[in-house]
């Protein structure tokens, strides 16, 4: 049985792609509506709950004790991450739950100036979110120690997929292809970290594993990739100046960072090939299936 804490965009689609290899899925939301909405679909394994951040009900609590692994992907605050805050007490004493996988991300490098980093290159993280994203880690890796529970900390690039994507921005007319000399990010798309999920818990891995893309490129080059396979003309190219005083505060902080991302560790530790190594390949994909 899995359990999965926050089921946004990521935890959905593993859910999708590998439920077969579950008894039973629950997965908790925020809103009633979305337990409600989730619960009345006909087909499939998963079953909702609600979690506000703060409390474990009961039902959730039973759900703990008979779970084999948990997958983790709630934002942590300034509070720490809330399925510790609230069920420490409850993970601590699953006597079945054998393997952890937490969903955290590459900001916690922070600002490298363009330079390559691994697992081995110390955080130093300047977002607040990123120094969070750290501290929940750090949490979680602790709790493994202290409980012999194997804990994977997937440290996640920028995510793309179905439904989110520069296919779906130059559709909609909201692409903008923003120009920063030196700037590149690296991406992933969902389908690639499913499968991360997924061997991390069938090889009850511990420690931490990039699960970024294999090419760092600038920003502008998937919007007018996407805009070429739609066959029409790529948003004008905007300078970076020009668009900073437009973005938000999470987004310019996204933009104030720069660096390369390895991934070496997770193809030779957890066996991953992705099936999406660059973003060509999974924008080319994402056309495709509209198509279809």
């Amino acid at each position: 049985m899995l359990i999965c804490f926050g089921l946004g965009y990521s935890a959905q689609h593993f859910v999708e792609i590998f439920a077969e290899k579950f008894d039973r899925i629950v997965g908790t939301v925020r809103s009633a509506e979305r337990v409600s909405a989730l619960n009345a679909r006909p087909s499939g394994r998963l079953k909702a709950l609600s979690f506000d951040g703060s409390s474990a009900t009961p039902d959730l609590r039973s759900i703990i004790a008979e779970a084999d692994a948990a997958l983790v992907s709630i934002p942590p605050d300034e509070n720490g991450d809330p399925a510790l805050r609230a069920c420490a007490d409850d993970l601590a004493h699953a006597q079945r739950l054998r393997a952890i996988v937490y969903l955290s991300t590459i900001g916690i490098y922070g600002d490298r100036g363009g330079a390559w980093v691994d697992e081995t290159t110390p955080p130093q993280p300047g977002a607040a979110r990123s120094r969070e994203r750290l501290a929940a880690e750090q949490a979680w890796l602790d709790f493994g120690a202290r409980r012999g529970i194997a804990v994977a900390i997937l440290r996640l690039a920028g995510i793309y997929g179905p439904g989110q994507n520069a296919l779906v921005q130059i559709a909609s007319g909201k692409a903008r292809r923003i120009v920063k000399p030196g700037q590149v990010f690296n991406r992933i798309h969902v389908g690639d970290i499913a499968q991360a999920i997924d061997a991390a818990f069938t090889r009850r891995a511990s420690g931490i594993l990039n699960v970024a893309d294999d090419e760092p490129t600038p920003p502008a080059d998937p919007i007018a990739f996407a805009a070429q396979l739609l066959g029409v003309a790529p948003p004008p190219e905007i300078p970076f100046e020009q668009a900073a005083p437009t973005m938000s505060a999470m987004a310019l902080s996204f933009w104030q960072e720069c660096r390369r991302v390895r991934n070496d560790k997770l193809k030779r530790e957890l066996g991953v090939s992705l099936r999406y190594p660059t973003y060509r390949e999974g924008l080319r994909a994402l056309f495709d299936e509209r198509k279809t």
